[in-house]
């Protein structure tokens, strides 16, 4: 496993393809420093005795130790560290952590490339794809993001009905070598800090929208792909200073005349599979969710407890009905990813039909209770807010 400082070093050395407020900037430029120290946590906690099978775990495929945040889930007892790390870190850092989508689309790219392998008759190799370059990912400890979401163009119209044909990112052209993409990927969480990029659907689709079930990983710094990101920093504090601040990145992926080789492609043109490949990487993601978001409401409630205090008003019953609320909330999330990872099997929920075997034998987490509790906690972040503000008052202000 490589440490924070290596992580860094191999930021500096890749090309340059990202823009801000109009110019290219290294990616380890002090702008995306605070984000960087954000993955970087995930680094530095792996390497703590303390934490070792926690933050660590053992590769399936090779035998080797790796970083949790590369692992496929091969028990319920996965499921339940992959949770408790998410909470475990977001804790630390003060909310997202960032590197969740690169897990959640491995877990789900392993499943589907299967999948689609086995309908195809052994005609396509995407899974072996996979696999080779998951043992590079875990070996090398790299970050991956997730770039699903697209452009989309007229909401009313699906994919390939759509006047501008690359509104969604398509395959191009298929070459003996490759595939050639082009579209785009937009508000992509740490793309700007990745190493790899892994690209996946964003909804389902029709056989007519065959070209837009693609699946690949590129290098972030990858020939035919630009990045114009927004970094969201916090002021800096001249008085009072921060314990640690966080900080986050999105970008803006550009494919244009994007040629991806074979080895690196998961999915091309398998409709159906791309269709739950879409929804599988969302539901490993809410699985993400019942971890970060318990956590983000254990902070919530942390500093809601100082203002009561700070306001002398922490021993009346109003506002301990408050706090409680938001513990209430927190926990409640929590334990709905708990039973999901409890209930977790190679399975997935088709609807009409039930829970059907699903993959080449890893763990899936239950599809209705990692909806439950992303619904129950993404909700409540509102609330849970509100009831910070009542309680501070005016001392946020003064």
């Amino acid at each position: 496993m490589r440490t924070k400082q290596q992580y860094i070093e191999a930021l500096s050395k890749m090309r340059r393809n990202v823009y801000f407020d109009g110019q290219l900037i290294d990616r380890a430029s002090e702008l995306q420093m605070d984000c960087i120290n954000v993955i970087g946590t995930t680094y530095d906690e792996a390497q703590k005795p303390e934490n070792e099978g926690l933050l660590t775990a053992i590769s399936h495929l090779t035998g080797r130790k790796i970083n949790r945040f590369t692992h496929i889930h091969q028990s319920t007892e996965d499921l339940h560290k992959k949770q408790d790390m998410t909470r475990y870190l977001c804790q630390k850092v003060g909310g997202c952590i960032q590197r969740c989508m690169g897990i959640d689309a491995a877990n789900a790219i392993y499943n589907v490339s299967y999948e689609a392998d086995k309908q195809n008759n052994g005609a396509t190799s995407y899974h072996e794809n996979f696999k080779k370059w998951l043992i590079r990912f875990q070996d090398e400890d790299l970050i991956g993001c997730c770039a699903q979401t697209d452009v989309k163009g007229d909401r009313m119209l699906r994919p390939a009905d759509q006047p501008n044909p690359s509104s969604y990112l398509r395959i191009k052209e298929r070459l003996a070598d490759g595939i050639v993409v082009e579209g785009c990927k937009l508000h992509i969480s740490e793309a700007s800090v990745a190493d790899e990029i892994l690209v996946v659907p964003t909804r389902a689709l029709r056989p007519d929208d065959a070209d837009y079930a693609v699946s690949f990983a590129v290098p972030g710094d990858w020939e035919g792909l630009k990045q114009v990101v927004t970094i969201h920093n916090l002021r800096p504090r001249e008085v009072y200073k921060r314990g640690f601040t966080p900080g986050a990145t999105d970008s803006y992926l550009i494919f244009e005349d994007c040629f991806v080789p074979w080895e690196r492609v998961f999915l091309a043109g398998e409709y159906l599979h791309g269709s739950v490949l879409a929804l599988l990487f969302a539901l490993f993601h809410r699985h993400s969710y019942s971890g970060c978001k318990p956590a983000i409401g254990d902070v919530i409630l942390g500093t809601a407890a100082l203002a009561a205090e700070m306001n002398n008003i922490h021993r009346q019953s109003h506002v301990r009905e408050k706090l409680a609320e938001i513990i209430m909330t927190a926990e409640l999330g929590y334990a709905a990813g708990y039973t999901a990872s409890d209930l977790g099997r190679p399975e997935v929920y088709m609807p009409g039909v039930g829970f059907v075997p699903y993959g080449p034998g890893s763990y899936i987490p239950h599809s209705i209770y990692c909806n439950v509790g992303r619904c129950l906690t993404g909700e409540a972040v509102f609330r849970e807010a509100e009831i910070l503000c009542d309680i501070s008052g005016g001392v946020v202000a003064t």
